[in-house]
């Protein structure tokens, strides 16, 4: 069996080691927006026990879907480059950006840099989409984080990008691999509300449907969610976790993580989910399970 564990969403803070330049356009608004809200949202101590659960369950590898940083500052991806390495070894765990990495134009190269370790496919090699083997998983990251207009929070994921996407779909399957891909963005229409959705999520729904995948786990909403949609042979299903560090003072399910339980082949595969998260007396308790393959 292959344990996979999925987190997204951290938000990590809090926010430190910056200057009132970099807070021009965007940064502005969603400074605002971090101190009146996010900031009593986002609890790292909760992020603190979640962490602990995950390890305690001992996971092959962890996966973490983005929102690393509030607004993209240099200094918020220091913190997220020592958040990862606390989850465990670099080899262990993988990681793509969401929204609010690449918050502004600014915000690509330090993200870049500083997460490379984690966006590196097998060959060593950073960048999107990356593709790493492990045990009998494929494992795909897409980026679907790019700058955008204050208030605004799409994604976009580029037809060279869901191309490549494709191709790499096409490797694990001729590679005989349970085929996974990591995206921050619910990657279907409908996935999230209008000012939120990825914008080519038709063009990515086309393209599992034609090369299919065993599973798709994104993050994005801070609630969760199972979506199915058609490929080739079997629907694939795409599964959406809750932030893992939200507490009572903010706006979606409390901190959450899955645990996906992995057996069989590329031909047969069985996945399992359990969601594990906080419960209301502060808890740490499972959820519930659900099967996802066989459907």
């Amino acid at each position: 069996m292959f344990k996979l564990a999925h987190l997204s969403d951290p938000h990590l803070g809090p926010l430190a080691g910056f200057s009132l330049h970099q807070l021009l356009g965007k940064r502005a608004t969603g400074y605002v927006n971090w101190r009146r809200k996010r900031r009593h949202a986002h609890d790292m101590d909760i992020l603190a026990r979640i962490v602990a659960d995950i390890h305690a369950e001992a996971p092959d590898h962890i996966a973490v879907t983005g929102d690393v940083a509030h607004l993209g500052l240099p200094s918020e991806f220091n913190t997220a480059s020592a958040f990862l390495d606390a989850l465990g070894p670099r080899e262990r765990v993988s990681f793509v950006p969401g929204n609010h990495d690449a918050y502004a134009r600014s915000s690509l190269k330090p993200l870049a840099g500083l997460l490379a370790p984690w966006t590196a496919d097998d060959a060593g090699k950073p960048g999107y989409p990356w593709y790493r083997r492990r045990g009998p998983v494929g494992l795909i990251g897409v980026n679907s984080a790019v700058p955008t207009l204050p208030l605004m929070a799409t994604g976009r994921v580029g037809s060279e990008q869901i191309a490549r996407t494709g191709a790499l779909l096409d490797r694990a399957r001729d590679e005989g691999l349970i085929r996974i891909v990591l995206i921050h963005h619910p990657p279907y229409r409908g996935g999230a509300k209008r000012g939120r959705e990825l914008t080519d999520a038709a063009a990515f729904e086309a393209m599992l449907k034609d090369k299919g995948a065993d599973l798709v786990i994104h993050g994005h909403n801070h609630n969760f969610s199972l979506a199915r949609r058609p490929g080739p042979g079997r629907d694939v299903p795409i599964v959406g976790v809750p932030s893992a560090s939200l507490g009572p003072h903010g706006h979606g399910e409390l901190g959450t993580w899955h645990l996906f339980r992995i057996e069989g082949d590329a031909l047969q595969p069985r996945i399992t989910l359990e969601q594990r998260g906080l419960a209301a007396d502060g808890s740490i308790i499972h959820r519930q399970e659900t099967v996802l393959h066989p459907p």
